[in-house]
């Protein structure tokens, strides 16, 4: 009887859902985000949640999730060495710089992907898995397909850029609830500030595990195409909420809109929640410039579990052209209470760049 209603609660979990927050976006078009109840599956917050994007080193939580599987079967052990081919040693940074035919043990190897987000690492895990790289790539998918990641294709272990592998946001949020409900064992590495790695001091590049009361993992992202992502969970008053953020501006603002939409997740869910002044971001030329995500109008449904049965409820969304005919119109969002200035407050303004990749 518990597990079919288990099952059954998961067979709504993630559903699409018309939240009554968050409605639409003003910035880039790679912008995407969700909050989801990890215990209910309740979607309190969802934009283009399932719209194509890069996943960019998010892709790193399904390597991670197959070595961890990989260990629960005994095919893999923390305390083993992972050799470190030349394929993997050519890795582009973030990268721990292992040379050819060094090694790895599979412990390091996991907290320098969580921590330093090594690309070099991810490879080599990835590798000694699936015995190559496309390989692992494949198995990645199909797994992910399994777990219901319906929207995702997976081709290498790092997330380095490639037109072919995408996730979407919901995808990602459930992945993240897989990682904390299938290995609660291993969950913990993802709370992790920082490790020792041969006289280095690693730190992680997850600061919502330092400036977010509640947050202890996931990960961040980042490529040119991807924008900035972040996956993250965090709990306060025994609710525990995954956010996934992808596409924002920088980290400030990535980090700065993930606390926004918790935080509105949790009031919505009768948690109480101290509010912190929002940094305000002074991009002026990319309001002018900033545009929606070029989605058409669709209807969504909601997916909810009441008394043993799943009832859907239709609706339609509207989604904004720009950033220009945004100020004219009246729009019920979750973090954009503010209006095009010459700056952001509660904005969310996309398209600065950085080199390095997270």
């Amino acid at each position: 009887m518990a597990a079919g209603l288990r099952k059954a609660v998961l067979a709504g979990l993630f559903a699409a859902v018309a939240p009554a927050v968050a409605q639409a976006q003003v910035g880039s078009y790679r912008y995407a985000s969700i909050v989801v109840d990890n215990g209910t599956g309740r979607v309190t917050e969802a934009v283009n949640a399932d719209a194509p994007r890069y996943p960019a080193s998010l892709t790193k939580l399904m390597t991670l999730y197959m070595a961890f599987e990989a260990m629960r079967e005994g095919r893999l052990s923390l305390n083993e060495a992972v050799p470190v081919s030349a394929h993997a040693a050519s890795m582009e940074p973030s990268k721990l710089g292992l040379a050819p035919g060094s090694a790895i043990t599979v412990q390091e190897a996991i907290l320098a992907i969580v921590t330093k987000s090594a690309n070099d690492v991810a490879c080599a895990l990835g590798e000694r898995i699936g015995g190559s790289e496309s390989r692992f790539a494949q198995m990645m998918t199909l797994r992910a397909r399994a777990l219901g990641m319906t929207h995702t294709t997976f081709r290498n272990a790092s997330g380095l850029p490639d037109s072919a592998q995408v996730t979407t946001a919901r995808d990602l949020a459930v992945l993240a609830h897989h990682l904390i409900q299938d290995f609660p064992e291993y969950y913990h590495y993802f709370s992790v500030p920082e490790f020792m790695f041969r006289g280095r001091i690693i730190p992680n590049h997850d600061h919502m595990l330092t400036d977010y009361q509640g947050a202890d993992g996931l990960k961040t992202g980042y490529t040119v195409a991807s924008g900035h992502n972040l996956v993250t969970s965090a709990v306060r008053g025994g609710v525990r909420l995954i956010g996934v953020v992808m596409g924002a501006g920088s980290n400030a603002e990535r980090d700065v809109h993930m606390a926004t939409l918790l935080d509105d997740s949790f009031v919505q869910l009768g948690v109480p929640v101290e509010r912190r002044p929002v940094p305000r971001f002074h991009i002026p030329s990319l309001i002018a410039s900033a545009e929606a995500a070029p989605l058409r109008p669709h209807s969504v449904s909601w997916r909810r579990h009441h008394g043993g049965h799943l009832t859907f409820v239709h609706l339609a969304s509207q989604h904004v052209a720009s950033a220009h005919h945004s100020a004219n119109i009246s729009l019920h969002l979750a973090v954009m209470h503010g209006h095009a200035h010459g700056g952001c407050s509660r904005h969310h303004c996309y398209g600065t760049r950085e080199l390095r990749r997270t």
